[in-house]
């Protein structure tokens, strides 16, 4: 009985289960019949809204900055070189990398023991010759007076002549005492040609000691310029720099031994296009007395100096392209020849141009503006500047429109738009702050003041940010990135 009951029960949950899915597929039959017999219907299309970021186009009076960069450089650098060659038996507590000079400072000096030998020769050579000119002096004078008394005996001799030549002629003398006489005149006249002869020769003996004078004057000179020269002094006040000398050393001549920087005559040279130099040009093609900005990033605090563009190359150099321009620094603090600036320069400013994103502007020169019925449309304008993220563009019909801050694929002409931001301009990014922990905050004020290379304005601008609570995170990251963290 128990096996029969349960063999009925089975057999009924099978059949139940049965029916249960012929019921179901009934079911599904029948709604699959019903809808493939109904007619097919499209849903009404929806026109898809894009949603978008304007600016409000208003012309204005905008100056451009043309950015470039450039090598700072001294305009007075002066190699130090040994005049002399020997050993360096004096060197100056101040000749070593980094030193400040001033100007007729003694850096070293080159023994100076053959130069003091030279002078003291020199000046016993030109007392020699100082003295042949005083006996040359003395024989000229004497010969002076030989010459006076020779020329005494024959005007007393001819008168004695012409006595005896009156005597003849009257009888009373004889022809011996007038031969006699007239021996007498003849020899008086050959004793002036002698003492003449002797006058020319002392002449001649006081030139060559006049000119041997000179020369020993030059001689001493020059050994006495010879010794100056073993005592090296700053030209101009300075920083020494490339040091290559040690005391106690031997140079030779015209070894250099260090360089003398002005670091406060700086310039900058930097290269621009010939678009951008055409710029920089006035009206006679000269170039302009612009105003620039030099910047160094230093540790995420910039140093910055004004300059002023005072010349461009004469030449294009070899393999070279643009122009290349100097600017004189004003107030060159804490910048160093050899820095890798920024420069920033004013040019002519511009009426009547809109500033728009570089998003807006595709490379056509095309932007979309919203139209009627908030759909794009497009506009081409003239792009005249770019300014970093942002360009200046100028166009008929373009004042007062709102303009799409950010083109996409997606936009296009006569696509309908709705606008986040109608007339809001653009706004410039704040730097970002952090709050530093303790420990972190005096890490990095540790490295900050243990670096020696730092600028002290550099570095007392850093130090004055850390003491605020929030700090910029650009510097922090780049103080840590060289600390290694």
């Amino acid at each position: 009985m128990r096996f029969l009951r349960q063999s009925l029960t089975g057999l009924f949950l099978l059949s139940l289960t049965l029916g249960l899915f012929l019921w179901a597929g009934t079911i599904v039959w029948d709604a699959v019949q019903e809808r493939m017999a109904q007619e097919p219907r499209t849903p009404p299309a929806r026109e898809r809204v894009f949603a978008v970021n304007v600016v409000e186009a208003d012309p204005t009076s905008v100056t451009p900055i043309l950015t470039a960069f450039g090598e700072v450089q001294s305009r007075r650098t002066l190699e130090i070189r040994a005049s002399a060659a020997g050993q360096v038996v004096e060197l100056s507590e101040n000749f070593e990398d980094g030193a400040h000079v001033e100007a007729g400072q003694v850096l070293a000096r080159i023994d100076p023991a053959n130069a003091e030998d030279a002078v003291a020769r020199a000046r016993t050579d030109l007392q020699d010759a100082q003295a042949e000119q005083a006996q040359a002096t003395a024989a000229l004078i004497l010969a002076q007076d030989e010459l006076a008394a020779a020329q005494e005996q024959v005007v007393l001799r001819q008168r004695a002549f012409d006595r005896q030549n009156d005597l003849s002629e009257r009888g009373v003398g004889t022809a011996t005492a007038v031969e006699t006489a007239e021996l007498a005149a003849s020899s008086a006249r050959q004793a002036v040609l002698t003492r003449r002869q002797a006058l020319a020769t002392a002449e001649a003996r006081l030139s060559q000691a006049a000119t041997q004078l000179e020369r020993m004057r030059i001689t001493l000179s020059e050994a006495e310029r010879q010794l100056a020269d073993t005592t090296i002094r700053a030209r101009f006040a300075g920083t020494l720099s490339d040091v290559a000398v040690v005391e106690g050393g031997l140079v030779s001549n015209n070894e250099r031994l260090a360089r003398l920087v002005d670091p406060l005559s700086l310039e900058v040279a930097f290269r621009v296009s010939i678009e951008a130099y055409a710029r920089l040009l006035d009206e006679t093609g000269q170039l302009r007395r612009a105003k620039a900005r030099v910047k160094l990033d230093v540790l995420g605090v910039d140093l910055v100096s004004d300059a002023t563009l005072v010349r461009d190359s004469a030449a294009v150099g070899e393999g070279q392209t643009g122009r290349l321009i100097f600017a004189r620094l004003d107030t060159p603090r804490g910048l160093k020849p050899g820095d890798f600036v920024t420069v920033e320069i004013e040019e002519t400013p511009l009426d009547n141009v809109v500033r728009l994103p570089s998003l807006a502007v595709n490379a056509a020169g095309d932007v979309l503006v919203i139209g009627s019925d908030e759909r794009l449309e497009t506009m081409r304008v003239n792009v005249l500047r770019r300014q970093g993220n942002d360009v200046l563009v100028r166009a008929r019909g373009l004042s007062g429109r709102a303009v799409v801050a950010e083109r996409t694929p997606l936009l296009g002409d006569g696509i309908k738009v709705r606008a986040l931001n109608p007339g809001a301009a653009p706004e410039m990014d704040e730097p970002e702050l952090l709050e530093l922990s303790e420990e972190r905050r005096a890490k990095i004020r540790a490295f900050v003041e243990a670096n020696n290379r730092m600028p002290s304005e550099a570095k007392a601008r850093i130090l004055g940010q850390l003491e605020q609570p929030k700090v910029p995170a650009r510097m922090v990251a780049r103080i840590e990135s060289r600390m290694g963290g």
